[in-house]
């Protein structure tokens, strides 16, 4: 493998900065900055962590080694723990001190050392880690955004060998300006979240969990969907962007609603209540109106079109409709021809599924939850109709990860 001279390195480097300042989900950018720091230094894996207090809690996880004896398409486990940010442990004593660490065999660390490396993952998997590159996530102002660890760095023949300081010097110079983009994106997360608080306080079912469950579960839907149709790399990366933080905004709509018929619970609405709750698609949509951006559109294709059925059938809404045509003043909902097939964008068809799920497997006021295997059947069942089978298929393909994304983001009670 020809990993490329300095010079080499420095340009891809400046291209990738480039490509981070425009991402714009939290998210997407950590998994980002993970993968790409691997392939500056041709890294076989690593982690990275982000803050939560006095914790640190992972967010990705990466090992080609591990991927390569997956079945095309698949993805490793999705992982979700933390612990507590302290010298007992390689990432903590990092985020502790601020300052990077080098180690040249993980299996060899000297008993003087405050912190220990755990080899029980290894013997769970059989990988042997050796070399590790750990740094800190740090802000101009000094305060610790995350952590990045990078693993078993390979030299053009595939042998493991230890970072350079060469390595060193690249992956910090790379991290200075990953930082930066962090920074950006983590004004645009605050603002998104603000946004969807305001929601929340108005609707009780419209929990920041569940919008972030839904938001996970379709990225998850859209990776696979986009393997199976061989969709291109950059078309690829733009849209599960916009989509992550589009999908957020399913039911924003809702804060237009009133409460009379928003925390109705019993009895369930009259047919004038039920037409006066499906304004909040309308609304939604109107939030985005007039759309500056491919995120805008999104987020207006997805607050407007996700409850509109794959088959066209009279449940779907609202259909074809012109958002201007609405006033919340009266609340009523034009008189529509309902849209089917391709003609709803793929983004409100993959958030159809996502939202249905998670709303049938947990609970509300008006209900109780269903098992898992009952939410997937009965998404499985309305396949064709309800929704879109090539969004179903993808959906049914990645369910251990559905399932731990689930376990990962829990309802606040739960």
């Amino acid at each position: 493998m020809n990993i490329g001279t300095s010079e080499d390195k420095l340009q891809q480097i400046i291209d990738v900065e480039r490509r981070l300042g425009e991402i714009q989900d939290v998210d997407v950018l950590l998994e980002c900055i993970l993968t790409e720091t691997r392939k500056i230094v041709n890294a076989d894996a690593g982690s990275i962590y982000v803050r939560d207090g006095n914790s640190l809690k992972i967010k990705y996880g990466q090992n080609d080694t591990h991927l390569k004896e997956l079945a095309p398409g698949e993805k490793l486990p999705y992982t979700y723990f933390s612990f507590p940010i302290n010298e007992k442990q390689i990432c903590g004593y990092v985020a502790l001190t601020g300052k990077p660490l080098n180690i040249k065999d993980c299996y060899r660390i000297s008993d003087a050392k405050p912190y220990k490396f755990n080899k029980n993952t290894d013997l769970a998997t059989g990988y042997r880690t050796k070399s590790m590159y750990t740094l800190p996530l740090k802000m101009a102002n000094g305060n610790l955004l995350g952590v990045l660890q990078i693993i078993n760095r390979k030299d053009e023949s595939e042998h493991i060998v230890n970072f350079s300081d060469e390595d060193e010097l690249l992956i910090e110079h790379f991290a200075s300006s990953a930082v930066q983009a962090l920074q950006h994106a983590y004004l645009t997360s605050n603002m998104v979240m603000r946004m969807l608080r305001m929601a929340e306080f108005r609707d009780p079912k419209e929990t920041y969990p569940h919008v972030e469950r839904v938001s996970s579960y379709s990225l998850e839907i859209y990776d696979r969907w986009a393997f199976n149709h061989n969709v291109p790399m950059e078309e690829f990366h733009r849209y599960r962007d916009n989509l992550k933080i589009a999908a957020k905004f399913h039911d924003v709509g809702k804060v237009g609603i009133s409460d009379v018929i928003l925390k109705k619970t019993f009895p369930r609405f009259t047919d004038e209540e039920r037409n006066i709750m499906k304004g909040h698609t309308i609304i939604g949509a109107q939030l985005f109106e007039p759309p500056e951006s491919a995120l805008d559109v999104m987020s207006q294709d997805i607050a407007l079109h996700h409850h509109d059925r794959w088959d066209g059938g009279e449940s779907g809404y609202p259909g074809d409709v012109n958002i201007n045509d609405f006033s919340i003043k009266t609340g009523v909902v034009p008189a529509f021809k309902p849209l089917s097939g391709k003609d709803i964008p793929l983004a409100a068809r993959i958030v159809a599924v996502a939202d249905v799920f998670d709303a049938l497997s947990h609970k509300r006021c008006y209900k109780e939850a269903w098992s898992i295997d009952d939410a997937f059947q009965e998404i499985q069942n309305n396949s064709g109709t309800h929704f879109d089978p090539e969004v179903v298929l993808a959906f049914m393909q990645i369910r251990e990860r559905i399932c731990s994304i689930q376990l990962a983001i829990p309802d606040e009670a739960e």
